[in-house]
């Protein structure tokens, strides 16, 4: 049995489409996987079980990436085709199945959309990363047993989606402190190599004893594993926030200019918490994703502290 598994570009919705690929694979666990999708997300789907390849689409002139997938997967016969890029290729392959994302305005979760390809959005599929044995002992030897660790997630694609670097100094200290949810804990800085003149400031104010930089040095699913490790996440609206949801601990997902209610962290160990200001109007007309500064100083210290206090309490009531 064969699937072709066409997912996204963007690292954040890939992963919230795996629940979908860890559905399949439950329901057909010897069937071969064919996984499809940017650059960015390949390395989340290296450890998927039956994997037969991944085709990385690299972005062409004139959607050339395109027909470089379908003139690998055309002389096929697949038995499930799932194309959730909604690309008019997957048409012409010959399928036993197939179920494609098209273009909605539902409301709703990202996952539940996703789910609702499937026919599944009553029972959404939690999203997944698989992760080897080798990359748990490398996060282990990065983030040792031993006091909790506090995850950060400073960055964003955008730096208006972004929180100051101070209100996150300041959160640390009230998570971190001697009343705080996580007293005495270490605190892992996580992001991209490109990212860390966003995060150098925060990485820099945490003391050094306390302080696991690892912005820019790890894999994503070596993130995955680390962020295993850690006792809570706390960060931007990112694919970071989802990868930590993924993994499976306590997620706070920061959000200002972009919908928390289609892309808040999903999962019982997931929440939410925006700015005081809604989307429609925090969001500027003719809104440069280059060039607009924050956008969430309206989310203050008080109401991210309060809203991880009320995830903790919910996360320790269901363990």
């Amino acid at each position: 049995m064969k699937i072709l598994f066409i997912t996204s570009t963007r690292v954040g919705d890939a992963i919230l489409s795996s629940g979908l690929l860890s559905k399949l694979i439950a329901d057909h666990p010897k069937a071969s996987i064919t996984i499809a999708c940017g650059p960015a997300a390949a390395p989340l789907f290296v450890a998927v079980p039956n994997l037969d390849r991944i085709i990385v689409l690299d972005k062409m002139m004139f959607s050339l990436h395109w027909v470089a997938m379908w003139t690998g997967v055309v002389g096929s016969f697949w038995d499930i085709v799932v194309d959730l890029r909604n690309t008019p290729m997957s048409y012409s392959l010959a399928a036993a199945k197939r179920f494609r994302f098209g273009r909605t305005k539902a409301p709703g979760h990202r996952v539940v959309q996703l789910a609702a390809v499937m026919g599944l959005s009553e029972t959404p599929p939690t999203p997944k990363i698989w992760l080897s044995d080798r990359v748990r002992d490398h996060a282990k030897s990065l983030i040792p047993d031993g006091s909790p660790v506090l995850a950060i997630g400073p960055t964003a694609n955008w730096l208006a989606k972004t929180w100051r670097a101070e209100s996150f100094v300041e959160l640390i200290e009230r998570l971190s402190g001697p009343s705080g949810i996580l007293s005495g804990a270490r605190v892992a800085v996580f992001g991209r190599d490109d990212e860390r003149p966003m995060a150098l400031r925060l990485i820099n104010a945490i003391p050094k004893d306390l302080r696991i930089d690892l912005v820019g040095q790890l894999d994503l699913l070596e993130v995955g594993a680390c962020l295993e490790r850690a006792a809570f996440y706390v960060g931007n609206d990112s694919g970071l926030m989802h990868l930590a949801a993924a993994a499976g601990i306590p997620t706070l997902g920061l959000f200002g200019p972009s919908l928390d209610e289609l892309y808040a962290p999903w999962g019982p160990l997931g929440a939410a918490v925006r700015a005081d200001k809604s989307f429609d109007e925090i969001f500027p007309e003719n809104f440069d994703h280059r060039a607009t500064g924050t956008l969430m100083d309206s989310l203050t210290v008080d109401t991210v502290e309060a809203a991880a206090h009320a995830l903790w309490r919910r996360a320790t009531e269901a363990a």
